[in-house]
């Protein structure tokens, strides 16, 4: 089969097609059909090998020191189950699925073998491939912060930081959906898509400093990576909590030894990667309460592009790839 991979850590040149084994379901998987999927900032970040402050070295520990031990990029494909394993009871030949994190690792590939216990889940009938493809890698990480995380209310305000990226676009919509009076921060081009997609305020980063603006939130979430809790404290109500979601490490060891300071919380790490969310996510898609932004679409043989539109940090939502 084809896939995209990368024997080395560099540009977006690094990556080229190749055959690959088709991998062969155990028992307890399904055979996936990759029809979508899409290039993120980890992949930009595993394959160019820049990661936030503190974690060079344990990402090197984790996925190779002197060069990739998983040659295969993606964590997120949308397509269609090819064949199951003699245990696999919940999905069948046929149906059209999404999956989300380490289930869909190596999706940049025609074929990917994903367990059904895994975050995967079946593709609402209103959806395309590429649609599906782009539902997760924002969503889930963003409903699981939101929700599970701060435990957004209603009436709550809610400050997204990067409201125009693939897990910005996402939280915008997920707490105006709980309810709460979203602020999006992003740049002049995008101030319409934040708008579009239920923000009551948008501040233009260009013009004005959120961090100036006198306003008070009761959860800042922070996708770009220039929020701590010094610079934020000023803009958390009385029992805020700050989500950071591009935390460097001794942020997120600050964020376990000391979660609660001066009445607010500060919270980070991993999100869960689970098929209920999936589901929910598809759910509220199907609604037309929740949908993914497409930045732009490549297929699979203009992968190189995909990953360089992605490192400009200038995407609206999603960038897709199209295998087949």
């Amino acid at each position: 089969m084809r896939a995209a991979v990368y024997h080395r850590y560099g540009p977006p040149e690094v990556v080229a097609l190749s055959e690959v084994p088709r991998p062969t379901p155990r028992d307890d998987e399904v055979l996936v059909k990759v029809r979508a999927t899409t290039v993120t900032a980890g992949d930009w970040r595993l394959r160019a090998a820049k990661v936030p402050p503190g974690f060079a070295l344990l990402i090197r520990l984790g996925v190779g020191i002197f060069r990739p031990r998983a040659p295969i990029l993606g964590h997120e494909l949308a397509g269609e189950v090819e064949a199951i394993g003699k245990a696999v009871d919940l999905f069948k030949v046929g149906d059209r699925v999404f999956a989300y994190g380490r289930a869909a690792t190596g999706s940049h590939a025609e074929y990917v073998a994903i367990r059904q216990a895994a975050a995967i889940a079946r593709i609402p009938t209103t959806l395309s491939f590429e649609e599906a493809a782009a539902l997760s890698s924002g969503g889930a990480p963003a409903l699981f912060y939101l929700r599970d995380k701060a435990g957004v209310r209603a009436g709550e305000r809610v400050l997204v930081n990067g409201a125009a990226g693939s897990v910005g676009s996402a939280a915008v919509q997920l707490a105006h959906h709980f309810g709460a009076t979203v602020t999006g921060v992003c740049s002049t081009g995008n101030v319409a898509l934040v708008r579009e997609l239920g923000a009551e305020q948008v501040i233009d980063y260009t013009r004005a400093d959120f961090l100036l603006s006198g306003q008070t939130f009761d959860v800042i979430l922070d996708t770009v990576g220039n929020c701590s809790f010094a610079n934020c404290r000023a803009l958390l109500a009385p029992g805020g909590r700050l989500l950071l979601l591009a935390a460097s490490l001794w942020q997120m060891i600050g964020a376990l030894l000391r979660p609660t300071r001066s009445g607010r919380s500060v919270l980070a790490g991993d999100s869960a990667e689970r098929a209920e969310d999936l589901r929910l996510l598809a759910q509220l898609a199907e609604a037309g309460q929740y949908r993914p932004v497409i930045d732009r679409t490549y297929p699979l043989e203009r992968i190189v592009e995909a990953h360089a539109r992605v490192e400009t940090h200038h995407k609206k939502g999603n960038v897709v790839v199209t295998v087949g």
